[in-house]
């Protein structure tokens, strides 16, 4: 009896080695032509060549999405899609891969392309071009990535991106002033002189340190002068003398 059992187990031992030494065999050739495909990605990438960049990486995130390198694919498709202006598919791109690896150590850098990509959003290559100013134009992207570039710094403080993103930040600022001066503009010209007065105000309290202060409090004493109300107007003024002496109202 012992030898029958013996017999059996043995049998069963060869069986299970059989039927697993193709699936690990199978198991090598995968990764190898997943590595094989990458390296091939990454010959795309180097060239500059994103549009097949894409294709291969997308095709490696397919076939293997429990492959070696999938993070790496899927943080290069997000590199990828910012330079082809593909947002769309970069926004989910990033979603995503926070979603999935909030404690990541590239999270810093998704955040980051994140809040590069609304800021592409926001830019009209056209209109820059032709010098066309559009600070008249929809600011929601501008706030979302200054508010990407804010969660960086905060979960983020001694990020390698950390720099850019508060210069970044000024930058955002600074355009968001220029906004709200186009539309004091806009309601100026229209002697809606409270509504323009209103946005200067809302530029002193919310972008105190961008250039863009100094018009504003200029629309503001124009705006106060035109309705009268001369102790806003002269508040205003004082606080334009005390910033800006060379200012042609503060009698520099």
């Amino acid at each position: 009896m012992k030898v029958v059992l013996l017999s059996v187990f043995l049998m069963s031992f060869i069986l299970t080695g059989c039927s697993s030494n193709p699936d690990r065999e199978r198991e090598r050739q995968m990764q190898g032509s997943a590595e094989q495909m990458y390296e091939q990605a990454q010959g795309y990438l180097n060239s500059g060549n994103f549009t097949m960049a894409s294709q291969t990486l997308r095709n490696i995130e397919s076939r293997y999405p429990f492959g070696a390198h999938i993070n790496q694919v899927q943080l290069d498709l997000i590199y990828v899609y910012y330079h082809l202006a593909d947002q769309d598919r970069a926004l989910t791109a990033i979603d995503r891969f926070l979603r999935l690896n909030p404690n990541h150590v590239d999270a810093d850098y998704v955040r980051y392309m994140r809040g590069l990509v609304h800021l592409q959003l926001e830019d009209n290559a056209f209109h820059r071009l032709v010098g066309i100013d559009r600070s008249d134009r929809d600011k929601s992207y501008s706030e979302q990535a200054f508010e990407d570039f804010r969660q960086l710094l905060e979960r983020h403080p001694e990020s390698q991106y950390a720099a850019d993103a508060r210069l970044r930040m000024i930058g955002i600022q600074s355009r968001l002033a220029k906004y709200e001066l186009s539309a004091g503009e806009y309601y100026m010209r229209r002697e809606a002189y409270m509504a323009a007065a209103r946005r200067g105000q809302y530029i002193l309290e919310s972008f105190p340190q961008v250039p863009e202060v100094e018009q504003a409090l200029e629309m503001m004493i124009t705006a106060y002068d035109a309705l009268g109300l001369e102790d806003l107007r002269d508040d205003a003024l004082a606080v334009l003398r005390l910033n800006f002496p060379q200012h042609r109202l503060a009698g520099g």
